[in-house]
């Protein structure tokens, strides 16, 4: 797949990235070196090749699941502009 100069302005426009003409054609070259590699990475056999979540063996501290709401209404709500009844109170925004 190759990226010319039109399809590089159109994709800078949707990333919503001003781009000058003139910077157009080293942008467009690099769309199609990013490109040429991953058509490079698509070549490497992975078959049997685990899937990993970082490049050391880490296995992450785990911890028993359970929710708690750790009992701190009146400090949370000691934030707020406006509460009521134990509750944040917020401007109505639908007629």
């Amino acid at each position: 797949m190759s990226i010319d100069e039109n399809t590089a302005a159109r994709v800078a426009k949707l990333a919503r990235i001003k781009v000058e003409d003139e910077a157009l054609p080293a942008l467009a070259s690099d769309f199609n070196r990013i490109l040429g590699f991953i058509e490079q990475l698509n070549e490497v056999d992975v078959d049997g090749v685990e899937p990993m979540t970082s490049v050391t063996p880490v296995r992450l501290k785990r911890r028993e699941d359970v929710v708690t709401d750790g009992n701190q209404q009146q400090k949370v709500l000691a934030n707020a502009p406006d509460a009521r009844e134990g509750f944040f109170a917020v401007p109505k925004v639908v007629e």
